[in-house]
């Protein structure tokens, strides 16, 4: 998936998704959003991404409040630009280190792979049926972890909820 590929889109009240991007000075976007916000969002994605029994009980149900994989991808990448270029660009800013950069990169390509397979609308249970499914969840699991480890959190912590997410990183 490309920022272009889901750009435009419309989303639910539950969505992630906005309709526009920031404007940009060459190809990287000018955007006020705070690193901390930045780190949110992808943890936020990698957590859902990582969680197979959330997957089921409330992506696959249909639970209200949590987006679909679609909006968690794009939270990983949406400001980040994940999908363009390494999370090593961002040592020290949203990643502490090289080996939480190289683990969200890893998970990062893995679901992209599959998202541009399967299409960024298609149901949740087409990704969660597709072969390579297992083995993306195991790198954002990875991923997860370790970020929540390094912020002093419980990684088996249940997701948030999008509205949750809102709330923790308005702006001051």
């Amino acid at each position: 998936m490309t920022v272009q590929g889901v750009q435009g889109v419309q989303g639910s009240a539950n969505s992630s998704r906005r309709g526009h991007r920031s404007s940009t000075m060459g190809a990287m976007p000018l955007n006020d959003m705070p690193w901390w916000r930045w780190r949110s969002n992808v943890r936020s994605a990698l957590h859902m991404l990582s969680d197979p029994v959330f997957q089921r009980d409330v992506w696959l149900a249909g639970t209200e409040g949590y987006g679909d994989v679609t909006d968690a991808v794009y939270r990983l990448v949406e400001d980040t630009w994940l999908d363009h270029w390494s999370a090593e660009k961002y040592v020290g800013t949203i990643f502490r280190d090289s080996q939480e950069a190289a683990l969200v990169d890893t998970a990062v390509l893995r679901v992209l792979r599959i998202m541009h397979q399967v299409g960024p609308d298609a149901p949740v249970s087409s990704y969660m049926e597709h072969p390579a499914w297992p083995e993306a969840v195991r790198a954002a699991r990875d991923a997860h972890v370790r970020m929540a480890v390094s912020d002093g959190e419980d990684p088996d912590a249940a997701p948030r909820t999008l509205e949750v997410l809102r709330i923790l990183t308005r702006s001051a």
